[in-house]
């Protein structure tokens, strides 16, 4: 094991499995796929990955959708964000956070498509006194700034200000 939020992952990851559930794991860097697949090799969990390199993604989801001994869908999140129906899983891992929120949005949203019979779980794991507690405050920041700009309430926009602005528009 690498890190103890890599521990705590294979963990959840194993008991969740345990209990009958399949598994999304979306990643934003490929070394946190290749170290969760040796974690799942180790334990003997069936597993598929996927990444921006994949050619044969249909192969892939039928694997996981439709073969039992196939429990955990390793995938970047920028790859599985976008076009996939993953109603097989019912449980949902972010394990690297994204600047974001909407992209980590539409990546659990694969798992809630036509289709699912089961309530779905999401966790977001995230490291204590690292970047991605920043990254978390940031997305809440950019969250509260969306909701008063979509608010009814056109005081809102009044009392925004460039900084706001820049920070919606990423610049």
């Amino acid at each position: 094991m690498e890190s103890t939020k890599l521990e705590l992952l294979a963990e959840q990851l194993m008991d969740a499995v345990a209990n009958g559930h399949k598994v999304l794991v979306f990643v934003n860097f490929l070394a946190a796929i290749e170290s969760i697949s040796v974690s799942l090799s180790e334990a003997g969990i069936g597993y598929v990955a996927m990444t921006g390199a994949t050619r044969d993604r249909e192969t892939i989801v039928n694997r996981f959708q439709n073969h039992s001994d196939c429990k955990v869908f390793l995938v970047t999140l920028k790859t599985g964000g976008i076009g996939l129906n993953l109603t097989a899983a019912d449980t949902i891992f972010i394990y690297d956070p994204w600047w974001n929120v909407a992209a980590e949005n539409q990546a659990i949203d694969r798992a809630h498509r036509m289709g699912q019979t089961r309530k779905v779980l999401a966790y977001k794991i995230i490291a204590q006194n690292t970047i991605e507690e920043k990254i978390l405050q940031l997305q809440q920041i950019k969250k509260e700034l969306f909701d008063n700009i979509i608010s009814a309430d056109g005081a809102s926009l009044k009392s925004l200000t460039e900084e706001d602005i820049n920070l919606l528009l990423g610049k």
